[in-house]
């Protein structure tokens, strides 16, 4: 024997394993071990075995007393096994029985979980092939996995092995796994729905993406005005999420990269050139804002011709140009009834008499550009 391996393993199935769980499979077999050396008494037709705590605890020596016990009381609450009495002091006797009812004395004693994992030749799967009830028992004992779920799960895994022509020495363990699996994935879709919700206009990014917005240098004039584009894009295509928050939080993000990259390009305060056209840059933020590039594009004239009758002055036309586009597209779409479209004027909005919305929209960027309407 290698001195890697001093004594006797213990050898333990993976399938009841993972049935009835690791460290019960573990102790199931050395009590199952111990029982092949004594000599059972039978009592109601189970066959019982005595064992004392200190010989337990020698054949077990990576666990304590109290994780003993309380595997040992797994077993018994799982009806693997019985105890003619609770085991508490480990200098007495463990007298225990598989909870498998010996119908003639000479059989070995086994657990019950082995009945559904016994070791059989490899075979194709069954078109009539169904789950025990011990199975479904144990799934439900140890998992909380209904007993309904579990046979609505059968077709499919008969259908699916049937077609594939595969043999197994054990189709009630692939069943389990087959089960286990999709009873997560049933458990995810239903948490991802519950948490779900719909955006609509009172949307707000809460408080906690707002600080990481603002840790990024964001500043709080360009988030509030990316609300209601946010809010209109997302409305319109009626999606429910969980995650509006990290999704506002992404699309802030990407604009605000195109946006300061834009500014950089405009150095001095100047006029507008009569032929002034916005830069790809803009294009590109109106696109990850989600507003039509053509109705951009024909704002254009109307824009150059405003502005070079003002004869006034700006450090960055494109920046004014995007937030033009900005109001004009929320004014086109209506989000609020009482917002019309304003009429171009070089004085400052009122906002005292705006709704929320105007003035989420109508901000500093727009003076000079815009007036609300009271």
């Amino acid at each position: 024997m290698s001195s890697l391996i001093p004594e006797r393993q213990i050898v333990i199935s993976p399938s009841l394993a993972t049935t009835i769980g690791l460290e019960e499979a573990v102790l199931l077999q050395v009590l199952n071990d111990a029982s092949v050396f004594g000599t059972p008494t039978i009592k109601n037709q189970y066959h019982w075995f005595s064992i004392t705590g200190n010989e337990l605890l020698g054949l077990l020596p990576f666990w304590d007393q109290p994780t003993t016990q309380r595997v040992i009381n797994n077993l018994q609450a799982k009806g693997i096994i019985l105890l003619d009495s609770k085991f508490v002091d480990f200098d007495g006797q463990l007298c225990f029985a598989m909870n498998d009812v010996q119908q003639t004395p000479a059989p070995q004693p086994r657990a019950r979980t082995q009945l559904t994992h016994k070791t059989r030749g490899a075979s194709l799967i069954d078109k009539q092939w169904q789950p025990d009830e011990e199975l479904l028992q144990l799934m439900t004992l140890n998992h909380n996995i209904p007993k309904d779920f579990a046979l609505g799960q059968r077709d499919d895994f008969v259908v699916y092995w049937h077609e594939r022509q595969q043999v197994s020495h054990s189709w009630s363990s692939k069943f389990m796994q087959h089960v286990l699996r999709e009873w997560r994935h049933h458990q995810s879709r239903q948490a991802k729905t519950s948490n779900q919700q719909d955006i609509n206009n009172q949307w707000r990014p809460s408080p906690e993406a707002l600080e990481i917005l603002h840790r990024a240098n964001v500043t709080a004039e360009f988030i509030e005005d990316a609300i209601p584009e946010f809010v209109l894009y997302w409305g319109e295509r009626g999606e429910a999420s969980s995650t509006w928050n990290s999704k506002f939080i992404a699309h802030i993000r990407r604009q605000w990269a195109k946006y300061t990259k834009t500014l950089e390009l405009d150095y001095e305060p100047k006029p507008i050139a009569a032929n002034w056209q916005p830069s790809e840059d803009v294009y590109d933020i109106l696109k990850m804002a989600n507003i039509d590039i053509a109705f951009a594009r024909q704002l254009v004239p109307e824009f150059v011709l405003f502005w070079r009758d003002t004869q006034q002055i700006q450090r960055s036309w494109n920046t004014k140009f995007l937030q033009h586009v900005k109001y004009q597209w929320a004014t086109r779409h209506h989000m609020e009834q009482n917002y019309a479209r304003a009429p171009i004027t070089d004085q400052p909005a009122q906002r005292k008499d705006q709704s929320p919305f105007q003035q989420l929209t109508d901000r500093s960027w727009a003076t000079g550009m815009v007036e609300g309407l009271k």
